[in-house]
């Protein structure tokens, strides 16, 4: 049987060895780059290469499992807590400025994480397995905090969603996704602009998903 195939070690113990892999594998990538020995990171996490192996098969694997967490990092507790209020807010439309705000300043601000999408696309063209692992999660599993808050909102009759899906690549592509590709390039895009970006984005989120002929962008 190959490492790939074993079941991945469980229980607390394992947990925290795990975490301990990642969080050494992320040192070393954004360090050394892709290229980084897994001795290295498993001397880096106190554990053994077998017991790194042991847990992620690959170093493909591994770090593909870096870069899931990091890229959930952005949407962190603030953002989270945001986005789950967003059901009892009031004023729906200023609720959701607001997370997104965070949310997008979270996203501009993380450099580790910035340095970790760059170097995914860096190495897509030798590992095309790192972006097939990570479209496999899905939007809803990067963000289930996103999609829990669209769903609860259609289900109150406050949106009107269909596709789920489509929905949260809709708000990442007016909210995020122009910092993410701009960041890739070297540049970045200034707050002034953030800031209609954010609004102009959730009213073009708002005036889409809205009940048609409530008179107002879903408040």
């Amino acid at each position: 049987m190959s490492l790939d195939s074993k079941r991945s070690p469980s229980g607390p113990r394992a947990a925290l060895k795990r975490q301990a892999i990642v969080r050494a594998a992320r040192e070393a990538f954004l360090r050394e780059g892709f290229g980084v020995g897994m001795d290295a990171i498993a001397a880096g996490a106190g554990v053994s290469k077998v017991t790194v192996y042991n847990h992620f098969g690959s170093k493909e694997a591994l770090f593909t499992a870096v870069i899931t967490e990091a890229l959930d990092e952005p949407l962190g507790s603030a953002s989270a807590a945001a986005l789950e209020g967003l059901a009892e807010a009031e004023d729906l439309r200023a609720a959701l400025i607001d997370a997104a705000r965070a949310w997008v300043n979270a996203v501009r601000t993380n450099q580790d994480v910035i340095a970790l999408r760059n170097l995914v696309a860096a190495e897509l063209h030798r590992f095309p397995e790192l972006g097939k692992a990570w479209k496999g999660h899905g939007p809803e599993g990067h963000h289930p905090a996103v999609a829990g808050a669209l769903r609860s909102l259609a289900e109150q009759g406050r949106l009107v969603i269909v596709d789920v899906e489509v929905a949260i690549i809709q708000l990442y592509s007016l909210l995020v996704f122009p910092h993410i590709v701009f960041s890739a390039y070297g540049t970045d895009i200034d707050d002034g602009l953030t800031e209609r970006l954010i609004t102009g984005g959730v009213d073009m989120f708002l005036s889409h998903y809205g009940p048609k002929g409530s008179g107002s962008t879903a408040s």
